[in-house]
């Protein structure tokens, strides 16, 4: 009798989820439809909403035009039945992210504020948080929690961090978040949590690798959507991959990195740091940057169509230079298409979708996705 009931609580649950999860790809519809799509009779479907719309994850967005019967109630998942944050911590800044559930971004905010690994600074954005959310005017139950984006890489369970030099937090740990934030914390690193952003309303697209160019240069590899971290969660460090042998010295401490080439500050640093100025420079054809800029292109280039060849599938680029590279896509496309032994089409390289805050957004989408898996 026991094994019974819980497997009819586990088949209600099931049937749940993939009713919740058929709504939130779906534009509002009927529930004969719903029943209709996903194989289940007209009475789960019915009992299944009834309960989702009691816990106000759904909601009635009005009624179809008549067939001839009763009009069809229009049934849609609620997108601001929850929502998460997302931090974007970077070794001068911190950017700030609220999201609904359909990750649209209700209000971000960028605060200039060195990382220090000590109580203060923790406080601190503990603090930013707060006062955030106040400005937000944004029922605290219903947050999700903070998603927080790290240059670093974690351990497998992401609760600390493995390797840290962007940052000095090696051996941190996300209590140093938690134990300053009155919400669940995740940790992510920062190029997965952005590449996670790009491809979460991408219908078409399972498999990309995502190159981000920030002031240092990293990466993600998806495939069917889901990030690979690799064995020893080091997966997407391109920008320690060698392309000048003894070239340029890196970061790191090696020489001829991709981040001694192609990381935004390699733009950025002849404008002061702004990098919207570099590509306004560019625009109007001012000489320095446009050698500058050649130069630059020559290296992403080859970073671009070695990602080519290793992955075999789209690579969206991304970060602070990615962000104002969509004039310049056809040109790069042409160039990529020149080094590829076997296509002349570079399509498949594409220019990112989020221009602000893809990082922090990706942070918090991921509270997003264990939510919708939870339901």
């Amino acid at each position: 009798m026991i094994t019974n009931r819980a497997n009819s609580i586990e088949i209600k649950k099931i049937n749940r989820n993939v009713i919740y999860q058929f709504l939130y790809r779906h534009d509002p519809i009927s529930i004969q439809e719903i029943a209709q799509k996903l194989n289940l009779s007209l009475p789960t479907v019915t009992h299944n909403l009834k309960e989702l719309l009691e816990r106000d994850l759904v909601i009635e967005t009005g009624l179809f035009e008549s067939t001839g019967g009763r009009k069809a109630k229009a049934i849609s998942y609620n997108p601001i039945a929850k929502y998460a944050i997302g931090l974007d911590i970077t070794k001068n800044h911190v950017g700030a992210v609220l999201i609904d559930l359909n990750g649209n971004v209700i209000k971000h905010v960028r605060k200039q504020y060195p990382f220090v690994n000590s109580k203060a600074y923790f406080e601190w954005v503990g603090v930013l948080i707060k006062q955030f959310i106040d400005e937000c005017k944004v029922d605290d139950k219903k947050i999700l929690g903070v998603g927080i984006a790290l240059p670093a890489i974690l351990t497998h369970d992401k609760k600390m961090v493995n390797y840290a030099t962007v940052i000095d937090f090696k051996g941190g740990n996300i209590a140093s978040f938690s134990e300053c934030i009155p919400y669940p914390c995740i940790l992510s690193n920062d190029a997965n949590a952005a590449g996670f952003a790009e491809l979460w309303f991408e219908g078409n697209i399972q498999n990309a690798v995502y190159l981000s160019l920030n002031n240092s240069v990293g990466g993600s590899i998806i495939f069917s959507k889901n990030i690979y971290t690799g064995e020893n969660q080091r997966s997407g460090e391109f920008g320690h991959m060698t392309i000048v042998p003894n070239g340029l010295t890196c970061y790191c401490g090696q020489k001829g990195c991709v981040d001694a080439y192609c990381s935004a500050k390699i733009l950025s640093d002849s404008t002061d740091g702004n990098i919207a100025e570099f590509f306004r420079l560019l625009k109007v054809k001012n000489e320095p940057q446009i050698v500058l800029w050649e130069e630059y292109l020559t290296h992403l280039v080859v970073v671009i169509n070695n990602l080519r060849m290793l992955y075999d599938c789209n690579v969206i680029v991304g970060g602070y230079a990615g962000a104002y590279m969509d004039e310049y896509i056809e040109h790069l496309r042409e160039l990529v298409s020149r080094k590829n032994t076997f296509e002349r089409d570079g399509s498949y390289l594409q220019i990112c979708r989020y221009k602000l805050e893809a990082t922090a957004v990706g942070a918090a989408l991921q509270l997003v996705d264990n939510f919708i898996d939870s339901i």
